[in-house]
This record gives structure tokens, sequence and C-alpha cells, in this order.
């Protein structure tokens, strides 16, 4: 009698074209699901532009007696910085901690871990669609109407707006990559009110938004360059004005792009060692 034969069943791999569909979907969903809340945006508008016109008064008010640069800036550099700084965080915003949080608290994130994609691909995926709709709806009517009404000088050159597309781009990724961390917070600390709030203070000072850096004491200044916050607003916009040269543009755009590498990987051990053990609340 012949001895029966076993065959291993096909293993079906999915192609790498297949999970970017996945994650094309996400994109997909967090633009969509936002289109939910577009009147938070045509106000949002408003309230760049508010926060544009304190800055233009107060940064016109301080150079008023100026003989000539402060800190390195002229007015219509100091004015344009203000002006592209706040287009340009319209981009990059993304409230991935808070969204994670609220999740927590409703028992809601116990479905991210029954999807078979990577939980921190599946946010910024989410982010992205934010910001495709942010960028549509509020980065492009914002940066129209504020070049319309306040004195914005041009990129220092086509080459320097591509780099600062470029920096734009890692700009939403450290930013998403810090709020994933923070977020993922949320299920060893349940409350992480205290902590977005301080998140959110930490880097509108330490990115430059507020001020550029260059106003800072020289320790701070020294501190801040180890750190990633800056890359955030300061550095695409140094860029932008074309305050940098070639080869320091370069080196920043590496180094951006290094701490964007850098939080992405220490996001991903969080998330590992933070859901080892989990308390799911609600249902």
């Amino acid at each position: 009698m012949a001895a029966a034969q076993t065959f291993p069943l096909p293993v079906h791999k999915p192609s790498p074209l297949a999970g970017l569909k996945v994650y094309a979907e996400f994109v997909r969903i967090g633009f969509v699901n936002i289109l939910a809340f577009r009147l938070r945006y045509y106000t949002g508008i408003i309230t760049y532009l508010i926060n544009v016109t304190v800055y233009f008064f107060i940064w016109r008010a301080v150079f008023a007696n100026a003989t000539g640069p402060i800190a390195g800036f002229s007015l219509p550099q100091i004015l344009t910085y203000v002006s592209a700084g706040w287009i340009l965080r319209s981009f990059y915003w993304n409230t991935i901690d808070q969204e994670m949080a609220y999740e927590v608290i409703d028992g809601k994130i116990a479905m991210d871990f029954i999807k078979p994609v990577s939980v921190q691909g599946m946010w910024l995926a989410r982010a992205m669609g934010e910001s495709a709709f942010r960028l549509i709806l509020l980065t492009a009517p914002t940066a129209i109407i504020v070049t319309l009404l306040f004195p914005v000088l041009p990129p220092a050159s086509k080459l320097n707006f591509a780099l600062f597309l470029a920096a734009a781009i890692g700009s939403f990724f450290i930013m998403g990559a810090l709020n994933f961390i923070i977020g993922t917070c949320a299920i060893p600390l349940t409350s992480i009110l205290a902590l977005i709030r301080a998140k959110f203070w930490l880097i509108e000072l330490l990115s430059g938004l507020l001020i550029p850096l260059n106003f800072f004491p020289r320790p701070i200044q020294v501190l801040s360059s180890w750190l990633p916050f800056e890359h955030i607003a300061y550095t695409p916009l140094q860029i932008y004005l074309g305050r940098l040269s070639l080869a320091e543009t370069l080196r920043l755009l590496a180094v951006e792009y290094f701490w964007v590498a850098a939080l992405l990987f220490l996001g991903h051990l969080w998330w590992i060692r933070a859901t080892r053990k989990i308390t799911i609340h609600g249902g």
C-alpha cells in the first residue's frame, strides 16, 4: 500500500503594492473623516489670519526704532518668517495624540490590535489624509490671503522653494512621530491631557514658530540644535528665506530626516513596550 503523500499549502504573501493600497485607503479615510469638520477649517483661516496680523503689528513695533537688522533679520524677513511659519503650521499640524487618547478612554483602541497593519503607519496615513485636506482648504487659501494682505517675500530662489517643500514634508513626519509617541503614552497613563498641553507649548516655543531661535540666549540655541523641534518650523523657514548656504541646507535636511527615522523607530519600540500590558476601558 502506497504511503500517503502530503504537500505543503502555498503561502500567499501580499505584494508590496497591496500593502500600499491598504495605507492609501487609510489616507482616504483620514481625508473623508475630516470633511465632517470642514467648518472648523473655514474658521481656521480666520484664526490663522488673526495670528499673523497680531504678530505683524508686534514685529513692526519692535522694528519701529531699529536702524538695521535685529538678530540677523530685517523687517521684511521677519514678517515673511511669521507669515510663512503660520502657513506651514496649517499643513504639518495633526492631532494623532488627542485621537489616540480618546480611543484609549473609549476602548476603541482595541480595534487597532486586530488590524493586520502597522498601527503607527495607520495613524500617519490618516494624518496624511487630514494634511491633504488642510493643504486644499486651509493652507492654500490662507497662503493666498496672507500674501495679498501682508508684505510677504517670495522664496529666495526656485531651488530654495523646492528644498523648503522637502523640509515641510519632514516637518509633517516629525510632528506625526512625536504625536504618536505622546498618544501611545495614553495606554499606560490613560489621561494625557497635561502631557499634550506641555508638548504643545514646548513645540510652539522650541520649533521657532513663535519667535525665531536667533532671539534666544546662546545656551538655549545650542540645546535646541540637539533636539528635533527646530526642524519643524525654524529650519524650513530659514531655507525659504535663503539664510543658509546650500551645504548648510543639505546638512540640516539630512539631520531633519535622521530625526524622522529616529522618532519613527522610537515610536515603534514604545508602542511594543506600552502594549505588553493594557487594560481596555469602555466598549
